[in-house]
């Protein structure tokens, strides 16, 4: 049996779980009260009948839940069956509430933060004892850029490291200005070799003026930052359009904006 212990106020996030754990494994396997509970039923009885032998409790968290005596006994009872091996609960966090202490050493799913339909196939995992590991952190890269200030005078690009440090800060910044439109300041100063290069036609087929610029020595880690000062010296104001990290000896990569 499938217990899925929440709260009334929940059921619009609730329910789509339900119905797709019913799709998979039948209504019988699945105690959920909207059609395990019929009109003359005792509410109390049919709670006990679910919880007899449950092989699976999903704790939905929730404010509401959270508040509810009935659904606090449900998921205690489980907790006290979980203890002597009898089934196994695991919480599912449905906002942002807290995590009850004592559920703390359970690894939850978190529909919150990850979507209905990530924490559907997480549960159906955990119900058919698969590994319920799905990547999340495919598109990580430890650089990004952020800019800010006046377009007209000078902007600041901050390139930052978040977890790694970076050997090779050798980075391209991209704008629709000509060469003698802008100055370009490293670090308050620190020497650095580089070039201008006009006219390059991006993958997308976008055509950009670029200023290739790399510390004479040096590393990024997530302490210590690249900053590059962009100085407008005509009245065109700053056209910037990103940057690019040398990630390989031929191919210059996009970095993210972390504004």
């Amino acid at each position: 049996m499938i217990f899925l212990s929440h709260n009334h106020a929940d059921k619009p996030v609730i329910e789509p779980v339900a119905l797709r754990l019913r799709e998979i494994f039948g209504q019988d396997k699945v105690f959920y009260d909207s059609w395990s509970i019929q009109p003359g039923d005792g509410i109390i009885d049919k709670m006990n009948e679910g919880l007899v032998s449950p092989k699976f409790v999903f704790f939905f968290v929730s404010e509401k839940s959270l508040q509810s005596g009935m659904v606090k006994l449900e998921w205690q009872t489980a907790l006290f069956k979980a203890t002597k091996g009898e089934c196994k609960i695991i919480p599912v966090r449905v906002d942002g509430s807290a995590m009850p202490p004592v559920l703390l050493q359970n690894v939850y799913i978190d529909m919150f933060a990850n979507g209905v339909e990530a924490a559907i196939v997480q549960i159906v995992n955990v119900i058919q004892g698969n590994n319920t590991f799905t990547p999340q952190h495919m598109g990580f890269s430890n650089l990004t850029y952020k800019f800010e200030g006046d377009p007209s005078k000078e902007i600041m690009i901050t390139i930052s490291a978040s977890h790694l440090m970076e050997p090779n800060p050798q980075f391209v910044l991209m704008f629709d200005n000509e060469q003698d439109e802008l100055s370009f300041e490293l670090n308050g100063g620190q020497p650095h070799v580089g070039g201008f290069n006009k006219g390059i036609q991006l993958t997308n087929g976008i055509v950009v003026n670029a200023q290739a610029i790399a510390p004479m020595g040096g590393a990024i880690t997530p302490k210590m930052p690249m900053k590059i000062k962009l100085t407008a010296t005509k009245a065109k104001p700053i056209q910037f359009r990103g940057v690019l990290h040398r990630d390989s000896y031929d191919n210059y990569g996009p970095l993210p904006n972390k504004q």
